[in-house]
């Protein structure tokens, strides 16, 4: 099998993408993820499969101190019913497993959501593989992918 990180580099060359990909040490969670890269939680995207009815699927990138907003999501795609699959059904549609999913690379090129918080900066996210993440600019990813950039997050919270 082919080194999932090296997937994300090509794939980033072939669009343009300037990445910097960084190791660095397991994470047993998004907030330690932010720190041992020495940025704040809300620098840190995620990237969340999303399966539609159809069994198609989307991407969306959700700054880390935030969640999905569901209603504001389905409002935007345009569909009554979203979910999050199953992790083996993530993988399948992406190549990658949860915790280092990633546009860039995906087996499959969905449609990409951004939430408008992470316009203009800089953010980690995913990198292919465990243990390594990579820093982009965010505007060159929205280009890249033809994101479609919107109000689609809310506020954590804590239970």
């Amino acid at each position: 099998m082919s080194d999932p990180t090296e997937r994300v580099r090509e794939a980033a060359r072939e669009r343009g993408l300037s990445v910097d990909l960084r190791e660095r040490p397991e994470a047993g969670s998004l907030h330690q993820a932010a720190e041992l890269l020495g940025i704040g939680p809300d620098a840190l995207v995620k990237t969340l499969v999303v399966k539609r009815s159809d069994d198609t699927f989307l991407f969306a990138l959700v700054p880390g101190d935030r969640a999905i907003s569901w209603p504001k999501l389905r409002a935007i795609v345009g569909v009554n019913k979203l979910r999050l699959p199953e992790p083996e059904v993530a993988l399948a549609a992406t190549g990658y497993e949860r915790g280092t999913i990633v546009p860039i690379g995906s087996s499959m090129a969905w449609p990409v959501y951004a939430d408008e918080r992470i316009v203009g900066r800089r953010i980690a996210m995913g990198a292919g593989a465990h243990g390594y993440s990579l820093f982009v600019e965010a505007d060159e990813l929205i280009a890249a992918y033809d994101a479609t950039v919107a109000d689609i997050t809310t506020e954590l919270t804590l239970r």
